[in-house]
């Protein structure tokens, strides 16, 4: 059975996904190992002088299978693909049992839309059903046209944002969209039979407080909302029914960050729609210079697993590198590590526990309340938060997180999620306090 990440199962069949994982800020001893050890400075989010560390050992040990991956990996956080595929294919080489090089080996593929080398990659890991299902997709995926305009309206914005798209031609549909949904386009079984979707291949997964969920993937011959229209997209969906069926609603979908990642994307909250503009160095300059008229720098911005990173701040950490996952429907502006609000000298309001599942295990996080979170000039100031429970705290990453900012914190804003030059713009809006 596959264990897939509690948000990407969640999301993938349009529900709210769950809080993101988040590891504490580095102790002083290890922020001084930092200085000259490329792995800590790596933990620390320093990726640039991680990348100078290990160069450094690789031009008096060229055959450090382990340096030679970790430099891979950061040029694969920053899509520098080129880098990415000459130091994991080097790693592969020198190290053929290590599977956590050939699996980064394959993102740097799949996020390039080269399947083939993927699929052999995912085999020799024994992914057998993504490599059967990256197989089945015939000639170029994520063929993308951008009509007259590429602005989606949003249906509703609150407890998620929802926007409406045509599947295969179909009647319009609602899809929650998510940055924290690490797929391209999740249906539900309704969605996919309507669709005369076939499953290519399958697997188990468990998700939520469910276990062994039947997952299937099939391939997407037509995506449309409003003038964006993409073509040929692997798709997955869940044999697990959506709680809005129950109620009445239409059942949803979810689209999140492997779609967003194919075009230079902006989610406007303060005008409620997304804006997909072409992923050219062209749109990636009009996009820095329409936010540096309005004052607003670049922020860095990496992916890891499909998630978007960049760099905030809690309680005056000073920046530090933090996770851009929109799926939390519960208010809350963002999550951190108990141990996080504690360091932080964040006020933590222990006699509310709001309980969740996950796994089959109940789970336990507290409201808190920092005097001040930002990313860039976005600030607010004494906003509703959540410490996590422990056992949710467990970062995925090779690197440390200070906090995962969500759906609330940005309602002010525009963020534009620049995939042609790897920048973040956060604009409009006023601080809130």
């Amino acid at each position: 059975m596959v264990e897939l990440d509690r948000r990407r199962v969640i999301a993938g069949i349009g529900l709210a996904a769950g809080a993101a994982a988040v590891a504490p800020l580095l102790s002083a001893s290890a922020d001084a190992a930092a200085e000259t050890d490329p792995d800590a400075l790596l933990k620390a989010g320093r990726f640039d002088e991680a990348a100078r560390g290990y160069e450094a050992i690789l031009r008096k040990d060229p055959n450090n299978a382990h340096a030679v991956r970790q430099r891979g990996y950061i040029a694969l956080l920053s899509n520098r693909f080129a880098d990415a595929e000459k130091y994991l294919t080097s790693a592969v080489r020198l190290a053929p049992d290590d599977k956590q090089a050939k699996q980064w080996l394959a993102d740097c593929y799949l996020r390039q839309d080269k399947y083939p080398p993927a699929v052999r990659l995912l085999r020799a890991i024994d992914n057998e059903p993504e490599a059967t299902w990256y197989e089945a997709v015939q000639g170029r995926p994520y063929q993308l046209s951008v009509g007259p305009s590429g602005r989606v309206p949003w249906v509703s914005m609150d407890p998620l944002p929802v926007v409406e798209a045509s599947v295969n031609g179909g009647p319009p549909k609602q899809f929650l969209w998510d940055t924290g949904n690490n797929t391209g386009v999740g249906l539900t079984v309704r969605m996919a039979k309507e669709a005369g979707l076939r499953a290519v291949s399958q697997t188990k997964v468990n998700g939520g407080d469910q276990q062994n969920i039947d997952m299937f993937f099939g391939v997407l011959e037509s995506f449309r909302m409003g003038d964006v229209e993409v073509r040929n997209i692997p798709v997955s969906w869940m044999d697990l029914e959506s709680p809005h069926e129950s109620g009445g609603e239409p059942d949803r979908g979810g689209i999140g960050a492997q779609l967003f990642a194919h075009f230079v994307t902006t989610l406007d909250w303060a005008n409620q729609a997304l804006i997909f503009r072409p992923r050219t160095p062209g749109q990636a300059r009009a996009v820095r210079a329409e936010a540096a008229r309005a004052g607003c720098p670049p922020l860095p911005m990496w992916i890891d697993q499909n998630l978007p990173y960049t760099r905030g701040s809690v309680n005056g950490s000073g920046p530090q590198v933090v996770c851009v996952n929109t799926g939390q429907a519960d208010g809350r502006a963002l999550g951190m590590t108990m141990e996080t609000a504690e360091r932080l000298k964040v006020r933590v309001d222990r006699g509310r526990p709001m309980f969740g599942a996950t796994h089959g295990e109940v789970f336990k996080d507290y409201p808190c309340y920092p005097d001040e979170v930002g990313i860039g000039p976005a600030v607010a100031r004494g906003i509703y938060c959540a410490a996590l429970d422990p056992r949710m705290s467990i970062s995925t990453s090779q690197f440390d997180v200070l906090a995962t900012f969500a759906h609330t914190f940005f309602k002010p804003y525009a963020v534009t999620l620049d995939f042609a030059e790897m920048n973040l713009y956060i604009t409009g809006g006023e601080p809130s306090s």
